[in-house]
Formats: structure tokens, sequence, C-alpha cells
């Protein structure tokens, strides 16, 4: 199977499975449901629960087993998405071409979308067939600690709330706001699979540095992007008065660094059997446009 059939089997599971969960019917917060679908169901490029899955693959493992973990972390993104949309934070009108979660259902109910998704998202792991207790349990820590105080949520508040402006600190606001996700994305397909400790060393290594590069990649995209393919507002973040890599570096710089990145991303997983998939992936992602 070449890389777009895999990427293309990767997502159509996924999407099957997003599309099967938040369905239950005549209830009176319904609208809650559908809130959440909107978002959740609005497309996207799928990287991180590709690269759960791909993990669990190469960890040996029928990858659809993997399924319910590579689902949660992206309730969990998608959350975030809705949260930093909001008129709080960056007061965005557009996510993935379409108005954002609050636009359409209000403040109240896309901040309660966010706190819905987050538990559901533990939820689907501990629930998870064919998996160990042991495992499941390996899984949620692993997820909660990636997105919690220390993860995810304290890269949010040095990108609102702190004036980060030099290199050192926008590549810590980095791993934290976009690149420990993907970090964990990749980690949840280990442990998955229980692959051994060195290989998912390489792993993580691996999602640190292609997460590195997706977010100067994206910061190079809010200047030069189309509006209608990256499917948000270009130049929010000089709006926001927010320092990027494009500040420091300018596009060019931007450019070879996304470049140095890529190469120590797939240099990470050299040792590791059929990484053709990953490689590719990084590749791909060095000129994506959304």
């Amino acid at each position: 199977m070449d890389y777009q059939q895999q990427y293309s089997a990767y997502q159509q599971a996924i999407e099957t499975y997003l599309d099967g969960i938040f369905t239950a019917e005549g209830k009176p917060y319904g609208r809650l449901q559908e809130s959440i679908r909107y978002s959740l169901l609005a497309g996207g490029k799928r990287i991180r629960p590709v690269l759960t899955l791909e993990f669990a693959r190469l960890g040996g493992i029928d990858w659809h087993l993997a399924l319910p973990y590579a689902c949660a972390l992206e309730l969990v993104h998608n959350y975030s998405l809705i949260h930093d949309d909001l008129p709080c934070m960056d007061d965005d009108d557009l996510r993935r071409g379409k108005p954002t979660n609050h636009k359409v259902y209000g403040e109240t109910l896309a901040v309660l979308a966010g706190d819905a998704m987050q538990p559901e998202a533990f939820r689907l792991i501990l629930q998870a067939r064919g998996l160990s207790a042991d495992n499941r349990i390996e899984a949620a820590l692993l997820l909660a600690k990636a997105c919690g105080a220390d993860g995810m949520v304290a890269g949010q508040v040095l990108d609102t709330l702190c004036h980060v402006e030099d290199e050192e600190g926008l590549t810590g606001l980095n791993r934290l706001k976009t690149g420990v996700m993907i970090s964990a994305a990749a980690e949840l397909g280990c442990v998955a699979s229980n692959m051994p400790a060195y290989w998912r060393q390489q792993a993580v290594k691996y999602a640190d540095q292609l997460g590195l590069a997706f977010q100067i990649r994206d910061d190079m995209l809010d200047v030069m992007g189309d509006e209608a393919v990256f499917g948000k507002p270009i130049g929010s973040d000089k709006d926001e008065g927010k320092i990027t890599y494009v500040n420091l570096k300018g596009l060019d710089g931007c450019a070879q660094e996304v470049e140095k990145c890529t190469v120590a991303a797939k240099e990470a997983i050299r040792d590791i059997p059929d990484h053709d998939f990953l490689w590719e992936l990084a590749d791909r992602m060095v000129g994506r446009n959304k």
C-alpha cells in the first residue's frame, strides 16, 4: 500500500469512528452534541491520530485497536481549537474555512462543548477494547500530562498572556502549545503496541521535530497563505501583536528551519523498520499550504 492509500485508510477509519460518537438523540441538551460534532467533524488533516495509528502499526498490532487512543487525542485537540478561537483568546471568526464554534452556537455552548470533550477523551481511552487495563492507564496518564498544566495549556498561557519574543522562548512555547500533542500522538501509538523503549524514544524525537516544523510552517502561512485554502484569517498573528519565527528569521530563514527540523525528524527514526510512510509524511509537511 502506497503512502496516499495508507493515509486515506487511516483518515477514513478516524472519520468513521468520530462520526459514531456524540450521536444520542432526544436529549434535552442535544445542542451540546450538535456543537461538538460541528467542530469535531469539520475536516482537518488528522495528522495527530494518523501518527498514533501508524506507530501502532509499526509496533506490530492491528492499528484499528488504537483508534480509541487516536480519536481521544483528536477530541482534546479539537476542544483546544474551540477554546483558542473564543473572544477571550484569539477571537477568530473562521476555522477550517467555516465560522468558528462560538460564532454558530454562542460562547457559552462553545465553552461547554470544549469542557465536555476533555473527559470524553479519557473515557474513550479507558473503555478501549482489546488493550489491557495497564495499557489504557498508561495511555490516559500520557495524554493527561501532554494536555495539562505543564503541557498544551501551559503553551496557551505563554501564547496568550506572556509576551514571548526571542527564539528560545518561541521554541519552548511551540513545543508546549503544538509539539507536545504531536509527540503524544506518536507515543500513544507506541503505548498501544507496546513498542520497545528505544523505538519509542525515537518516535518522540521524530514527533518533536515534526511539531516544530509544523508550527514554523504555520507562522509562514499566517503571512503568505491563501485564506481560502488555509481556512482561517491571514495576518492574525500580526494583528494580535504576536512575535513569531517570521519576525525573527524572515520567510527564507523559516523555510530553512523547517527543512532542518524535517531532516532531524527523519534521522530520528532511521533505525525503525518500515519507516517510509513517516518519512514521506515529514516531507509533505514542508510545503503544505493549509
